[in-house]
């Protein structure tokens, strides 16, 4: 099959991780050219990576004939502009969560995607490609745990990285947005179902300033889904551990728990304050294995022909439901969610 050439807009933390991953890891593809604002770190990325053809301007990458796909790693509030450029240049798109910073624009993004329907679009919820969850969906689908009733997901971002987040939290969209979506998406895969009403609530703990962009630093939400099954998420972004993901799904018939993960090793570290195991520094060194077992679906999709499972409108959905947490956190009601 033929090899997918790709260029990839954003070289940040996990746009990093993302391009090594495609240079280096991902069957089938080929990292042809790398775009970032600040050439500094373009010069920095490609050259540690091979990579010759690189760009400021993200028009001119798209404008590329020798490019299959784009994958897009840019900050968030510019996710639908971009799509629509590199469908407009005839490329397939990867895009990172979230699909965009308000419902308005994930929608337009939605409308694009449609518009182009020869071109294989993704998004990046890159937990439904961890080996646990989809051990876990194939046990669901399979009808071992019965009727899915509740799925309790939790999410905590390490204290380590704090620096960064003040920084990004302005134009975050906010902890529901931000972090969030990746739980409403998983609550929605597993339960097949659209969370129909929801009551959230949150502060700021630690970090105050965070009040200023009517923000948390801690919040969690209780929601009941249009089939009728519950959900509850947790999220923090002042984990002292590290980086932690738990979610457990009950069902009529048994349950299924993915519980905290440490290092990729066995490893216990014994000293003066007992028995230690340890954890993933940060949330890309947790779902390494994840981000490239996704791409690599993607790029296969490519090759074959094939839409992916997760669409445009999986990335709606999920942040109607994260702004609708936001709006009940604001009012401290019980919202139903209109889609």
């Amino acid at each position: 099959m033929k090899t997918v050439r790709i260029g990839q807009l954003g070289l940040g933390r996990l746009g990093y991780e993302h391009a090594r991953n495609l240079a280096t890891a991902v069957p089938g593809a080929s990292l042809d050219a790398v775009c970032h604002i600040h050439e500094d770190r373009l010069v920095q990325v490609a050259d540690e990576l091979g990579i010759e053809n690189r760009f400021t301007d993200f028009a001119q990458m798209c404008a590329d004939p020798e490019l299959d796909a784009i994958v897009i790693v840019s900050p968030s509030i510019f996710h639908t502009e971009h799509i629509r450029m590199a469908l407009e240049a005839g490329k397939h798109v990867f895009c990172e969560k979230p699909l965009d910073t308000t419902v308005e624009k994930c929608k337009e993004a939605e409308a694009l995607v449609a518009a182009h329907p020869d071109q294989i679009f993704m998004l990046g919820f890159m937990r439904r490609f961890d080996r646990s969850y989809q051990k876990a969906m194939e046990k669901i689908r399979r009808g071992d745990i019965g009727r899915v009733s509740m799925v309790r997901s939790y999410t905590a971002d390490p204290f380590s990285t704090i620096e960064g987040t003040l920084k990004f939290a302005p134009k975050s969209g906010g902890q529901f947005l931000d972090m969030c979506v990746h739980d409403i998406d998983l609550i929605r895969w597993f339960t097949g179902s659209d969370p129909k009403r929801v009551w959230a609530i949150g502060d700021t703990f630690e970090f105050t300033q965070m009040k200023e962009w009517n923000d948390t630093d801690q919040s969690c939400a209780m929601m009941q889904c249009e089939n009728g099954a519950m959900a509850f998420i947790y999220a923090s972004r002042v984990a002292k551990n590290g980086s932690n993901v738990e979610t457990e799904i009950i069902g009529t018939r048994g349950q299924l728990r993915i519980g905290a993960v440490g290092t990729d090793t066995m490893m216990e570290v014994f000293t003066d304050e007992g028995i230690l195991r340890e954890t993933y520094a940060d949330w890309v060194l947790r779902w390494h294995d994840a981000y490239i077992a996704e791409m690599a679906e993607f790029v296969n999709c490519i090759r074959e022909g094939r839409k992916p499972e997760i669409t445009a409108h999986d990335g709606t959905c999920a942040s109607t439901v994260a702004y609708a947490c936001r709006d009940s956190y604001e009012s401290g009601k019980l919202l139903e969610i209109c889609y």
